[in-house]
């Protein structure tokens, strides 16, 4: 997707800690209210488990999600799925995923966050013309092979590798790769990279923007530092935008 802006180092990763925890625990209380509380049939459930246990997040802390996403603990609380999107720094066009309990909040904090920014947040369907929503699929494997080869195997239109800027202690014989294959097609494709040996990491719908702006290097610095503060928004789970 080649989110350029996403350039973390470790200390600040680490920094960030606690947000990052509280995202894995929206991402799992949704996937629980969605697909039930069986990780075994529920596979955005899995992946969400996988992912915050891999990052030390409390066991307790998981179950917890778990249940108020199925709506087992009584205590009000209800996270939703909402996507907001409009024009970021020199026209940029921004969709950002939220999972929030409050979503009269985050609208208002999504839509300051815009305006100072020098762009404006717009209604549904403003930006989304510039992207296609497809199926995205991240997941990583060791050993030598040939990244174009798996993707046609598999079935997906188009791959590329990803940068880990998380930690720098990875194993070099390992690769990340995203895979991009049409919506209605992601649990097929998943199916194939998993038995070809790949780790899936995530695997969601996604967009991806139909072509990206020309920009000089100094209006990319204010577009990046735009999109860094909305993926740290407490309340945002994926951003995209139509620049590399």
């Amino acid at each position: 997707m080649g989110k350029q802006w996403k350039k973390d180092s470790k200390a600040e990763m680490a920094s960030k800690r606690g947000a990052i925890f509280t995202k894995f625990v929206k991402e799992i209380q949704v996937a629980a209210k969605l697909g039930g509380i069986d990780p075994n049939t529920n596979i955005r459930l899995r992946l969400a488990v996988d992912i915050a246990k891999a990052a030390s997040c409390p066991k307790d802390t998981i179950e917890k999600a778990i249940k108020r996403g199925a709506g087992l603990l009584d205590d009000g609380k209800e996270i939703e799925n909402l996507t907001y999107e409009g024009y970021g720094p020199h026209q940029v066009g921004v969709m950002v995923e939220c999972q929030t309990d409050n979503r009269a909040r985050t609208a208002s904090e999504m839509r300051l966050m815009f305006n100072k920014s020098g762009g404006q947040m717009g209604e549904s369907g403003a930006v989304g013309w510039m992207f296609d929503r497809i199926g995205l699929i991240e997941a990583e494997k060791k050993g030598a092979f040939d990244l174009d080869e798996e993707a046609i195997e598999a079935g997906a239109n188009d791959v590329e590798l990803v940068e880990n800027n998380e930690d720098t202690n990875i194993d070099s014989s390992i690769k990340l790769a995203a895979f991009f294959t049409v919506s209605d097609e992601l649990g097929q494709v998943r199916d194939v990279l998993s038995q070809r040996g790949w780790n899936v990491k995530v695997a969601e719908l996604s967009y991806k923007p139909k072509n990206l702006m020309d920009l000089n290097e100094e209006q990319k610095a204010e577009v990046y530092e735009f999109l860094n503060k909305l993926e740290d928004h407490g309340d945002s789970h994926r951003v995209y935008a139509t620049v590399g």
